[in-house]
């Protein structure tokens, strides 16, 4: 079956390269995603992390994001993609390999606050490559075969991601804290590596895709060259269209997303009492389903639109904070494991359709901007929220909040979206 679907046979041979290399960098971004990126929130809490810290090392990111986006983009700009975004990865990428001696060099808090700043550190180069690999991704793949391309990344990254979530479980599970957790840096720090080897041979195809002569030579969002053009750059008029509700309801949507990261890891080990084994298990079966309804997104889409099943995708995820803060028993995290992949399989379909379809093509640049811009705040204010109202009320009523702000999130969606 994954080689029919796979199989690129009605592909021309001159975007075969770029394809199947996309394909590769995304597989081995799954393992790094299932290795090191999904357990070091889980390797922090054993630590004796508090909320607040896992919370920094979830808003280092989008802290230097929110500072750098703009002048990233400008940078890129002026460089040869394919080359700035190998470069850049290289450089981010580099702080994983950082990772493996952390447990030797450092004591349990030494070692939370060494991966806070490497995250901070590593997230300079991290927001030029973001930025980057976007404007990548369409100079390599043709229009008309984007969502095909897109699609097959995603099948690929959840296979692998569930596969090494898995695997990393295993060696967690048999081999002595905290060197399993160095067997699973390494693991992750060879995912990085191999994906940016396969990015470095994606190569941009502008001789087919070349300028209008009329066309303006810079993006307006990053002609920084003057402070006027600063202002220009901001575009506070795209608030005062209906896109202000879509950007509104998605900074809801992404609030609720992100609140319980700093939140999940804590109540999984310290109240469910869950193994390294078990949490790489449920991850690993949140992928499968996400897997499944993956392929099952389009003809649900067709259907309801991406509206709607953004709404009521959103509404749906408040089952899985809900249903876990009245967990006790190991199937019972499996079970809301399945439930949450396959519902999130179809927001993460529908949500991205679903903002493109409110912002006019000619002028898809500043939108999109304003849209990195909450989509970061949200993670930042999420990220610092979160611990606190854990330390409140505690973590199992936190997960009821948080339910309660996904439901709320989605219904607002559904009502003015």
């Amino acid at each position: 079956m994954l080689t029919k679907i796979f199989q690129q046979n009605d592909i021309p041979k001159k975007y075969r390269s770029n394809f199947i290399h996309l394909y590769f960098d995304i597989a081995w971004f799954g393992v790094l995603s299932g290795s090191a990126i999904n357990f070091l929130n889980v390797y922090a809490t054993r630590l004796g992390a508090s909320g607040a810290q896992i919370g920094l090392i979830a808003a280092m990111s989008a802290i230097v994001n929110l500072f750098l986006a703009i002048p990233a983009g400008h940078w890129i700009e002026k460089r040869h993609t394919g080359r700035a975004v190998f470069w850049a990865s290289i450089v981010f990428r580099f702080g994983y390999l950082l990772w493996i001696p952390i447990p030797w060099l450092f004591d349990a808090q030494g070692q939370i606050w060494a991966f806070i700043v490497l995250t901070f550190l590593m997230a300079i180069p991290l927001t030029p490559f973001g930025v980057g690999f976007s404007a990548l991704f369409a100079e390599a793949v043709p229009e008309r075969y984007r969502a095909h391309v897109a699609s097959l990344r995603n099948i690929t990254f959840a296979i692998a991601f569930m596969t090494t979530s898995f695997f990393s479980g295993y060696i967690l599970e048999n081999v002595a804290f905290p060197s399993g957790y160095q067997i699973v840096f390494g693991i992750g720090a060879l995912g990085a590596a191999m994906s940016s080897f396969h990015l470095y041979f994606v190569s941009p195809l502008k001789a087919e895709f070349p300028a209008s002569p009329s066309a303006p030579q810079t993006d307006p969002i990053t002609q920084t060259s003057s402070p006027r053009n600063i202002f220009a750059a901001l575009r506070l008029d795209i608030w005062s269209t209906s896109f202000r509700n879509v950007l509104l309801g998605l900074f809801a949507f992404h609030f609720a997303q992100y609140i319980a990261v700093p939140i999940l890891p804590q109540f999984n080990v310290h109240v469910l009492n869950l193994s390294d084994d078990h949490i790489g298990t449920g991850t690993a079966l949140f992928y499968l389903t996400m897997l499944v309804g993956s392929f099952q997104f389009r003809n649900i889409a067709h259907r309801f639109g991406n509206k709607k099943m953004t709404g009521a995708g959103v509404a749906g995820m408040a089952l899985y904070p809900f249903l876990l803060a009245f967990s006790h028993r190991l199937w019972q995290f499996y079970a809301i494991s399945l439930i949450g992949g396959f519902i999130w399989a179809l927001v993460n379909g529908a949500y991205a359709n679903y903002m493109l379809e409110h912002i006019p093509p000619n002028d898809r640049p500043a939108h999109l901007a304003w849209y990195t811009i909450i989509l970061n705040f949200a993670i930042l204010t999420s990220s610092i929220l979160g611990p606190l109202a854990a330390d409140q009320i505690s973590l199992a009523p936190a997960l009821i909040l948080i339910a309660f702000l996904r439901l709320l999130a989605g219904l607002g969606i559904l009502r003015w979206g």
